[in-house]
């Protein structure tokens, strides 16, 4: 039998889990500075339309290829929409225009402060036991948003429109991580994924349209290659596996263990965009490690007595 390790709460986490948490980690992490980089040349909203078409379009025909059903029917469509508007059309839409305020790892950072908001509506709404090691890493991630907030309004490039966009963004992510968690679904997974990102696409097409100036589509080979990261892994496989972990994780586990991402992507970003991040940045992922930790290491068990 694999491993299982004790998550918050007493639920246990299979190996399998660990792993698919490891690899959307390293996934999202990267995606923030490959979208820093992005909006050099595209404007966002046209940047994240096309990425999640492509992304779309590309799992549809893969799963269908693979035999899953791949319409809708009846009230399905009732989910796909309700969940797909906090999920993807608004978390992506809102951190787009928050990453093009701020620092990409810097925007991480303050965008995986969801399970705070996960945490806090689970235990105000859903009667989920606020233990002392989910408390602990919320009030880190506390103090990391607090270091990052006062920042960019005492810096003199500071975005403080940036930090408002980024929290809005987080606040929707949890509350449609706690939706899907929920969700009484007869779609499989990777349909509703699917069919999610194709509705917010189209919703997205159509904003931007409105919004932006239509681009001229000539590209760098670094934006290429970023686009298409931005399709296939970031629309594409990590979209997929945080469906399925916030099904089958309790909402502190899934939302809070993978917040290593912010590490990777403020770590990345000085390669592939070059930014310098301040102390304020490293003090505030130490404090997210600090949440990390007490989430996902297990619980210390008591000696037996006589």
């Amino acid at each position: 039998m694999p491993p299982r390790h004790q998550g918050p709460g007493g639920r246990v986490i299979s190996r399998r889990q660990l792993w698919a948490l490891v690899a959307l980690t390293l996934m999202w992490g990267v995606n923030w500075p490959m979208m820093k980089l992005s909006l050099r040349e595209l404007s966002p909203l046209y940047f994240r339309a096309l990425t999640m078409t492509c992304g779309a379009l590309w799992l549809y025909v893969f799963y269908r290829a693979r035999g899953l059903r791949m319409w809708p029917q009846g009230n399905e469509w009732r989910s796909v929409i309700s969940l797909g508007i906090p999920n993807i059309l608004g978390w992506h839409t809102v951190s787009i225009l928050g990453v093009q305020q701020l620092a990409s790892g810097r925007a991480a950072i303050l965008g995986f402060t969801m399970p705070i908001w996960t945490v806090l509506i689970s235990v105000l709404f859903l009667g989920e036991k606020l233990t002392r090691r989910v408390a602990f890493a919320a009030v880190a991630v506390g103090v990391a948003i607090a270091l990052l907030t006062a920042n960019e309004f005492t810096a003199l490039a500071g975005r403080p429109v940036g930090v408002a966009w980024m929290g809005l963004a987080a606040l929707l992510w949890a509350v449609g991580t706690l939706m899907m968690r929920r969700a009484h679904l007869t779609l499989p997974v990777e349909t509703l994924t699917v069919w999610m990102m194709i509705l917010a696409s189209i919703c997205l097409w159509a904003i931007a349209a409105i919004s932006e100036p239509w681009p001229a589509w000539q590209f760098s080979t670094a934006m290429w290659i970023s686009l298409a990261y931005g399709a296939f892994i970031n629309y594409g496989f990590a979209q997929i596996i945080w469906s399925g972990l916030a099904r089958n994780l309790p909402p502190s586990t899934s939302a809070m263990s993978i917040m290593a991402v912010p590490l990777v992507g403020t770590l990345t970003a000085t390669v592939i965009v070059g930014e310098s991040p301040h102390w304020q940045d490293f003090v505030a992922v130490g404090f997210v490690m600090a949440a990390i930790a007490a989430v996902l290491l297990p619980a210390r068990l008591k000696p037996k007595t006589a």
